[in-house]
């Protein structure tokens, strides 16, 4: 009988052990909040700087044509959305 505690003890303490050292470990690989909030800007960055381009060139072009139109605005801005939806893929994938 003693020798059953005494063994459900053991085994209870090598648990707790475990659960702490894999706390501990967690603790450790938890990412900072400036790196997270260094992360969440790169891949708000690398979402909008090709619709921001897209925007810019598509209105350039636009203006150089005759007449009124947005057809390369629109167009070059949702390739922008595209290809900025592409680079944060990537980048999280990574």
């Amino acid at each position: 009988m003693a020798s059953d505690r005494r063994d459900r003890d053991e085994e209870l303490r090598e648990q707790v052990q475990r659960q702490a050292k894999r706390m501990k470990q967690a603790e450790h690989d938890r990412r900072t909040l400036l790196a997270q909030t260094i992360y969440i800007g790169t891949l708000g960055l690398v979402f909008v700087l090709p619709l921001v381009a897209g925007a810019y060139l598509g209105r350039w072009i636009d203006e150089m044509s005759e007449g009124y139109s947005t057809r390369w605005t629109l167009s070059l801005i949702f390739l922008g959305v595209v290809v900025g939806g592409v680079n944060v893929y990537l980048l999280i994938r990574d």
